[in-house]
């Protein structure tokens, strides 16, 4: 197996041994990637930085940002990959793809060795997740070229587990792998966590009976909503719901606190991350809201150097003896994504912040959000399917919109659809959808 190059972490280091650690995955990173980088070798050399790197401050004040776009347009103008690679092309072994959420999808290609680095961060977050080599972990996912599925579902028998694939099956099928197999975990979206309990409960099956005792949701800001963790907890027989995030080309990013569920740690010990305003790119004051900024420390292959993940945070002021964990705590995890704010009638409205509200009325089995664009003012309405049972739909319909006005002074319409009126998914939920008007 190759050698991993996660930088050897202490159970709570100080601040000092944790950039101490990052400085020198930096000038390996660094180093590595000077001779044949044509993406970054030209930016390190233009920097001043094409020699020993003295300080974090000086890499970061140096070094220009990296941009989504950037990485498009390279990868548009020396197809297929561009050219962020460190080595020759037949030193890499895997090949993934972002979602295209948000444009074009990138192409993203690992070594070896950086796969297995990869490996490595995805076990500690297993490990935070509470998930032990005896653990059966259950992954209900048609596996395509998005990394997140592949990358743990190795790191899951890396880690002694027993890994159980559920690639190609209805949510039926699944249900009964997981359940003849004795799964104690699951990974999954929040939205198809979710999904998987309505199903179950059509079926007549009881979760509450089943083996699993954790549910490790990622893909979406949900994990780390109270009420949407309190709902899954409750289909799922009272599961301990952990959160975690990554991207398709950074890798697995964050890691649960035990302590404190709301909270996300970032895997410092593979990342150098900064927050920043995105206005100006200068660092935001510590407990404002901010862009998180990634430089991965042990993806030789295909790195990124100062990248804006376009992921919006705000920095725990938590003392870390109080967290149990020294590395950056992020309150809330991920609040929103940068591209995703909405602005209506002077407000700020965020996907995350309308989930919460949403997900605080149990009696909503899922909803879409509709925004109507192209006039002076955009405009927003809720369409929610009432969970079987419901017997008043006009009535929960006037309580969220009440909620709404609460929350955010606005007055937005809600109406109640018939039952599966509204699309169910599997992977990351498109809940927001753009009516546009000429």
């Amino acid at each position: 197996m190759a050698q991993d190059q996660s930088v050897t972490r202490d159970p709570l280091p100080s601040r000092r041994q944790i950039e101490s650690n990052q400085l020198a995955g930096l000038r390996r990173l660094i180093e590595e990637l000077q001779p044949a980088n044509r993406f970054y070798g030209p930016r390190l050399r233009a920097a001043g930085l094409d020699g020993d790197l003295a300080s974090l401050e000086v890499f970061r004040q140096r070094l220009p940002l990296t941009t989504k776009a950037e990485l498009a347009r390279d990868q548009e103008e020396e197809p297929p990959y561009g050219t962020n690679l460190t080595y020759p092309l037949e030193r890499y072994v895997r090949l993934h793809q972002t979602s295209g959420t948000s444009g074009r999808p990138l192409r993203w290609l690992d070594t070896e060795d950086s796969w297995q680095w990869m490996l490595g961060a995805w076990v500690r977050v297993f490990e935070a997740a509470g998930l032990e080599p005896a653990d059966r972990v259950f992954f209900p996912f048609s596996f395509g070229p998005f990394l997140g599925f592949w990358a743990a579902f190795d790191a899951a028998w890396r880690h002694g587990c027993l890994a159980l694939p559920g690639g190609g099956m209805s949510s039926k099928a699944r249900l009964n792998v997981l359940l003849e197999n004795g799964a104690t975990a699951v990974c999954a979206t929040p939205t198809y966590a979710i999904r998987l309990a309505e199903v179950a409960a059509e079926e007549g099956i009881d979760l509450g009976g089943s083996a699993v005792r954790t549910v490790l949701v990622a893909g979406e800001p949900g994990g780390a909503v109270a009420a949407v963790r309190e709902r899954i907890s409750r289909l799922w027989g009272g599961a301990r719901v952990m959160d975690h995030h990554g991207m398709t080309e950074v890798g697995p990013v964050s890691f649960p606190n035990s302590r404190f569920p709301g909270l996300l740690h970032v895997l410092e010990s593979s990342y150098l991350a900064e927050v920043i305003d995105p206005a100006n790119g200068r660092p935001a004051p510590r407990g404002e809201i901010g862009e998180l900024v990634l430089s991965t420390l042990g993806r030789l292959g295909s790195p990124l150097l100062r990248y804006r993940t376009g992921d919006l945070v705000r920095v725990s002021q938590r003392d870390p003896g109080e967290l149990g964990v020294a590395e950056m705590a992020l309150e809330g995890g991920i609040l929103a994504r940068a591209d995703d704010m909405v602005v209506v009638r002077g407000v700020n409205l965020y996907p995350s912040a309308v989930e919460t509200v949403v997900r605080e009325h149990q009696d909503v089995a899922e909803y879409r959000v509709r925004l109507r664009t192209g006039n002076a003012m955009t405009e927003v309405r809720v369409e929610i399917e009432p969970a079987a049972g419901c017997g008043d739909p006009p009535g929960l319909a006037r309580r969220l919109e009440e909620s709404f006005r609460t929350a955010f002074q606005l007055r937005i319409p809600v109406e109640p659809v018939a039952p599966g009126a509204l699309p169910r998914f599997e992977l990351k939920a498109k809940r927001w959808v753009e009516d546009l008007v000429e």
